[in-house]
């Protein structure tokens, strides 16, 4: 097994290249499941060899219900660094655990919350009654589009249909599955938290598009986009979703917007940044999974011959 139960827990930062690469050179629907994909098999293979870490950790202490032949030298000698990196390993799944089910939770009780305040009110749009000017995607059966009178307000009635095609864009394209499965690879690993903010950037950009698309008219969703941009507020919770008008980038949106549709390419081209940058990634990703299958075959060789009859 040797170093190879250590290298998917470092290669993650092969993935950072392709980040903001994807983001300006690739399609936003394309960039968008690049990144969740990569940011999945990284984060699985990084937990798959945390597990692996754990289970010789575990073995090691004191009265632990494990076979007594997983403590024995010839399953230590396989994980350089044993003593230490063993032990480590269970205090680091326990933080992922706690991380990853804090994620879930906030993500689920928002979205539980919503409903039931939106229970009463018919219709896939919610237009509710406040001076905080927002608009959100609430996913769920079915999802609803969340918005307040104060952004209606904001936005002249040609801008409303604009605003309406972004926000079911993000429904249909079920973004909040790729943001959560991203932020939950963050979880696991820290290293794939800027995928994260990658990832918002390209959802956006992904429903700006769909909904220029459907409007026809790309400098009317662009300053849709912008004057939302200079009013919106966040929503307590609401950072669990996607919104039409956050924190971020809202002037490259608006500048993308102002531009040619973005090719429909399913990989750059190789003599390119973002050729090489995805060729970086995709090397990445596949030899952090051929890394956390050689120490998972590795280690339970191990642990079967260890194990007495």
């Amino acid at each position: 097994m040797g170093v190879f139960v250590y290298l998917p827990l470092v290669l993650p930062l092969t993935a950072l290249p392709i980040a903001r690469l994807a983001e300006q050179h690739l399609h936003p629907r394309r960039a968008a499941r690049l990144l969740t994909t990569v940011a999945v098999i990284l984060a699985s293979c990084s937990l798959l060899c945390l597990g692996l870490l754990v289970v010789v950790g575990t073995a090691q202490l004191p009265g632990n219900p494990l076979p007594d032949g997983w403590s024995d030298d010839e399953v230590r000698d396989a994980v350089p660094h044993d003593a230490f990196a063993g032990k480590a390993s269970i205090l680091a799944l326990v933080v992922v655990t706690a991380a990853c089910g804090f994620t879930v939770h906030r993500h689920f009780r928002f979205r539980a919350r919503a409903h039931r305040a939106l229970g009463r009110l018919g219709g896939d749009v919610a237009v509710l009654p406040d001076d905080i000017p927002y608009a959100y995607a609430l996913p769920g059966s079915p999802g609803r589009v969340m918005v307040s009178t104060a952004m209606l307000a904001s936005l002249e009635p040609a801008e409303h249909r604009a605003l309406f095609a972004h926000e079911r864009a993000h429904l249909t394209g079920r973004h909040h599955r790729l943001l959560l499965a991203t932020r939950l690879a963050g979880c696991v690993n820290p290293l794939l938290w800027p995928l994260l903010g990658a990832l918002v950037y390209s959802t956006e950009r992904w429903a700006d598009e769909e909904a220029a698309r459907v409007t026809g008219d790309r400098r009317l969703t662009a300053r849709a986009v912008g004057k939302a941009a200079l009013v919106a507020r966040p929503v307590h919770g609401g950072t669990a979703f996607a919104a039409f008008a956050t924190a971020g980038p809202v002037p490259r949106r608006v500048a993308a917007l102002l531009g040619p549709v973005p090719p429909d390419r399913s990989w750059p081209p190789t003599l390119t940044p973002a050729g090489a940058a995805a060729l970086v990634a995709a090397a990445g990703t596949t030899v952090s999974a051929l890394s956390a299958l050689n120490a998972a075959v590795a280690l339970f060789l191990v642990l079967e011959a260890a194990t007495p009859l």
